[in-house]
Parts: structure tokens; sequence; C-alpha cells
């Protein structure tokens, strides 16, 4: 008995990661901000119930483990919605665009283009949810969240040094390529939703560093009064090591691989329009 896929194969997922990045990285400006923005703030929606979920003394105290399980698996909802809406994050666009450079589809400084601008697209996403939503909307203002959130952001800001964030940047975005690759290897909405689940709940889990995720869990903190963080420790730790190390995973785990081991052959004939699956991003 023969098992059978429905899946595109590995150079066609590489190809379609590649028109994406040609598609995204071609886009008008002021398009590719409104859509880092709505990709922003819809992973802030996804951090808000990560902080909820994981707001539960008694199994902080107890079993912070099978808490830390039980928030992760929430997460990743937050990346299922930007893929099905196409919108963008910068983390994703270290993969897609990068690849399109590669196979010479797109240029360099396009590539770097869509960098910056999704960077702050996102950031301004993030924030306008942490302010207005989370903020103003008074979300995690009353105990036991606030000390949760404070909690929480204080853990991966104040503890660990800058070459420990920059190192699980690496490991965060190795994994968001995996999610993405998945995100478009699968033909279905079925598939791509699970396909993109685990990567994404492995680094949650494993409490990678993921710089959009940090647009929003450091500054709702600051926003509730976190007494050891401050916008300048945010940007030192919250933003430079996690950027810089989820450039490295993307770029040398994500992008340079599956261009080296699937991308420098012929372009496959992919059986489904190219507009197919297109529109994915992590």
């Amino acid at each position: 008995m023969t098992l059978s896929l429905d899946t595109f194969t590995p150079p066609e997922v590489v190809e379609l990661i590649t028109r994406a990045g040609v598609v995204k990285g071609n886009m008008p400006l002021q398009k590719i901000f409104l859509s880092s923005a709505s990709g922003g703030s819809l992973l802030a929606f996804a951090c808000g119930s990560l902080l909820s979920t994981a707001t539960a003394p008694w199994f902080q105290e107890n079993a912070p483990g099978l808490i830390r399980t039980v928030s992760s698996m929430v997460f990743p909802y937050g990346l299922c919605m930007i893929i099905l809406t196409g919108v963008d994050l910068c983390t994703s666009s270290f993969l897609y665009t990068t690849v399109a450079a590669l196979q010479r589809r797109l240029p360099w400084w396009k590539m770097l283009m869509h960098w910056f601008i999704t960077f702050w697209g996102n950031l301004a996403g993030s924030l306008f949810v942490v302010a207005i939503i989370y903020g103003y909307g008074e979300v995690f203002a009353t105990e036991p969240y606030k000390a949760q959130v404070i909690k929480f952001a204080t853990i991966k800001q104040v503890k660990p040094d800058f070459h420990h964030i920059f190192l699980r940047g690496i490991g965060c975005n190795w994994l968001v390529c995996l999610a993405c690759y998945f995100g478009l290897q699968g033909r279905d909405l079925t598939s791509k939703v699970v396909g993109i689940w685990w990567p994404i709940y492995a680094f949650t889990s494993l409490s990678l560093e993921h710089v959009v995720a940090n647009m929003t869990f450091i500054p709702t903190a600051i926003w509730l009064g976190a007494p050891d963080i401050s916008v300048g420790l945010y940007i030192w730790k919250g933003i430079i090591p996690a950027l810089i190390g989820n450039i490295v995973g993307a770029v040398l785990f994500g992008a340079l691989y599956y261009w080296y081991m699937y991308g420098r052959t012929e372009t496959p004939a992919l059986e489904a329009p190219p507009e197919k699956g297109l529109d994915g991003d992590v």
C-alpha cells in the first residue's frame, strides 16, 4: 500500500516561497506598511491570549511547564490569522524576500526595503493594540493578570544576557521559517493550519525570542509600570538582539538552506495556479 500525500514537493515549495517574495518585494510601499501594521496587530492579539492563559498562579508555582505548554498551544492562532489574511511580518520577510533575491528575481535593495518597512509597520500595529486595546482598555490592569504580564516580561528582558537573547532569536526564526514552509506546502486549509501550528508552538514553549512578539510583551509590561524595565532596556535587549538573531536564523537556516537544497534547480512546473498559497506570512 502506497501512502500518497497531497502536498507540494520541496522544490515546488521553494518556488512558491520565491514567488511570494517577488510579489511582496514589489508591493507599493504604503501597502507594505499597512500589511505589516495589520500583521503586528494580529500577532498582538495572540500575545495577549498567551499572557491571559498563562495567568494561573497555582500552576505557575506548582506546574510551570504544564501551564507554559497550554499557553503555547494557544499562541499559534495569531500566525494562522496572519497567513490566512496574507499580511506581513518582518520575520517571514527575512525568508521570502531573501529566497527571491537568491533566485535573482528580486533586487537586493528591494529585499532590504521590505525588511525595513515591515519592521516599522509591525511595531506600529503592535503598539496600537498595546495602547488602545490593552492599555486604555485596561485588559491586564487587574490582578493577577497585571502581575503575570510584568513577571513574564521581566523574565524575558531582565534576567537573560544580550547573547542569550540573540541565540534564542536564531532558534525562534529557524522554527518560524519552518512554519512558513509548511504553510505553503499544504494544499488545503487544514494542512496549512496544522503545519503552521507545531513549529510556532515549539518556539513559544521553549521561550525563544521573536522580535515582533516582543513588541507586545514588553511594551505592555512597561505600560503597566514594570519596575525593572525601561524603554532603553527594551530597545537594547528586546529589539536589537532578537532582531539580529531572527535575521540570522531566517537567512542561514531558512533561506540559504532551502535555496541551496531545492532552489538551484530548474523551476518546477506547479500543478496549482501561481496565486495559490502565495499570500501566507509568519
